[in-house]
């Protein structure tokens, strides 16, 4: 190429630009090797975080070559300035429990995962579906219009205690509960009060009991935070005039009445995503804010009375000033102990939320996100046979984050929010174009569901064995379908679980839980090549297990030195394995 020198070019957001020239050290095998060293402390200027982008500069006589980022590892050479690398600068405390690592978590829609025979009451206006078996949640009659989400299946906490012993032969370390407090509808995502657990779930007596049953199987719970928005029918808001104190939309003299922003008052505020049922909560106002985030606030209290860690619904929608408020609460209250993993849907780093770059991974705000890129990135590699896009979007994300972020991200396949995976896996359109009445009915023929199931294996043998924690929504693991929001939470089919799915999500449990090296080991891609890809999780111990998958339609050989250990057959393989269509190997070294 002719290089003469090599300089970096390095930015803090929004900043101006700075050059350094690289040193030159050696030349190897044709190859020249060029240096720098930075002071992460000189570079953010007194602060203990900060965010830069940076590329390279490659000198040639009258030319000049940039670096052009593919994954925030990998780049290509071009004539003009392309995408720039990323560069997270953390404060020096920060860390992510321990316990949340190498763990395996369980996403329990509490409406629909068991209906337990503890003490529960029913309010006016719960309409209950009793056909827990064949019954199809309610919905609207098509997407977008109103519904009033009003009918139960009557799934609770009771029931979660039931089958506390099902959930710990998948290997489940953490349960992750959707929203527990009082509410009006069946998903609870417009909460009545953050003080009281709703009756028809068993009440504070069924909570308690579950945090003392999970804490004695060494489980962990995780509580639904929607802290961005209450319900219109609650003790805050209270549109309906159910509660008996005076709620902001009665009175503006009412004690709540500047949590909410009234453009003309009292029937036009502001709601999530305009949602007339769940009015936004103005967190930039401190007496609102402190309710959540101060001394005795929700987040601590919950936190004192047993829960684990909170999930954030809508991350992106809360303040900063209310994330790092959060934090200091709930670590102070759990001697650092609790997890705060927020729902963010790109990667995290360089997010701009609102015309605004989020902080998350700089150390005083969240441990961890929602992996909604791996959902992508598998989806695309099982449908598409795209390897280039799961290689770049895996590489990008531990290029970017922190490791020990990397290691506790929750990685999912499908959560209350998308489709089904199994149906995504077998119907490729996902219903496109099919109104909702049609969806309602709407099952994978046998020819499609038996394509979904072996796909669906292989997507979980990833979701288990890259870096981060698996999350498996509740019933993925038993054959349940579904289209978009709200068949994709039907009812949990016990009794009728698909054997060949369940039995292999309890092997991957089971070798996640023998394997500490899928928790906290390396990860390193070692194969991408079209429809096949290699990665090693390697540990410090010198235990090391190669994971490779074939997504396309014949047999691969797969070369390696030595013996190896094939953890899903328990055989032992030397030097090459055959890898069949849309299936994988773990190879662990003897």
């Amino acid at each position: 190429m002719g290089i003469s020198t090599v300089v970096l070019r390095l930015a803090p957001d929004g900043g101006e630009a700075t050059d350094v020239p690289l040193i030159f050290e050696a030349c190897k095998n044709g190859t020249d090797r060029y240096a720098v060293t930075l002071d992460t402390a000189d570079l953010c200027q007194g602060a203990s975080d900060g965010l830069f982008f940076y590329e390279f500069l490659f000198l040639r006589g009258f030319d000049t070559l940039f670096s052009d980022s593919i994954n925030n590892v990998d780049f290509r050479l071009s004539e003009r300035s392309g995408e720039r690398f990323r560069l997270l600068v953390y404060a020096a405390d920060y860390r992510t429990p321990a316990w949340f690592r190498g763990g395996i978590m369980y996403h329990v829609f509490l409406d629909r995962f068991c209906r337990g025979a503890g003490p529960v009451a029913w309010r006016a206006g719960a309409k209950e579906d009793s056909d827990w078996q064949n019954g199809t949640p309610q919905y609207a009659s098509r997407a977008g219009a109103p519904v009033a989400n009003n009918v139960f299946f009557g799934g609770n906490l009771w029931g979660v205690i039931e089958q506390l012993d099902y959930l710990q032969s998948l290997g489940v370390t953490v349960l992750y509960l959707s929203p527990v407090f009082k509410a009006a509808s069946n998903h609870r995502y417009d909460t009545a009060d953050y003080e009281t657990v709703d009756a028809l779930l068993g009440g504070d007596a069924a909570l308690d009991a579950l945090i003392e049953a999970a804490h004695a199987r060494r489980m962990r719970v995780i509580l639904d935070g929607v802290f961005n928005h209450t319900g219109d029918d609650s003790r805050y808001f209270n549109r309906r005039g159910t509660y008996p104190e005076t709620g902001a939309y009665q009175s503006p003299s009412s004690p709540y009445a500047d949590w909410f922003s009234f453009r003309t008052y009292p029937d036009d505020y502001e709601a999530w995503w305009g949602i007339e049922i769940m009015p936004r909560l103005q967190q930039a106002n401190p007496a609102c804010r402190a309710y959540f985030t101060g001394r005795g606030g929700i987040a601590e209290c919950w936190l004192l009375r047993g829960a684990d860690g909170w999930r954030l619904d809508v991350a992106d929608e809360l303040p900063d000033v209310f994330l790092d408020e959060l934090r200091t609460v709930a670590k102070e209250a759990t001697q650092g102990e609790a997890l705060l993993l927020g729902e963010v849907w790109e990667n995290a780093v360089d997010k701009i939320a609102y015309g605004a770059r989020r902080r998350y991974f700089r150390g005083g705000q969240l441990d961890s996100v929602m992996n909604y890129p791996f959902r992508n990135a598998v989806i695309a590699l099982i449908l598409e046979g795209d390897t280039a896009f799961f290689y770049d979007t895996l590489t990008a994300l531990y290029g970017t984050y922190p490791k020990f972020v990397s290691d506790s991200l929750m990685n999912l396949l499908g959560t209350h929010d998308t489709e089904r995976i199994l149906t995504v896996l077998g119907d490729e359109g996902a219903g496109e174009g099919l109104e909702n009445p049609e969806l309602a009915v709407l099952h994978l023929t046998p020819a499609q569901r038996a394509t979904a199931v072996q796909r669906l294996k292989l997507a979980a043998t990833l979701q288990f064995t890259v870096f981060g924690v698996p999350s498996v929504y509740y019933g993925d693991e038993a054959g349940v379908e579904g289209y978009h929001d709200p068949f994709c939470r039907r009812p949990f089919p016990w009794g009728r679980e698909d054997a060949e799915l369940l039995a292999h999500y309890r092997t991957l449990g089971r070798i996640r839980r023998e394997n500490t090296v899928f928790g906290e080991g390396d990860f390193r891609f070692t194969l991408c090549e079209q429809d096949l890809i290699a990665y090693t999780r390697t540990g410090s111990n010198g235990e090391e297990i190669l994971v490779a998958a074939n997504v396309g339609r014949e047999p691969r050989m797969l070369s390696f030195e030595g013996e190896r250990l094939e953890l899903l057959s328990n055989t032992v393989v030397r030097s090459a394995v055959s890898i069949p269509p849309m299936s994988a190997v773990l190879l662990k070294k003897q």
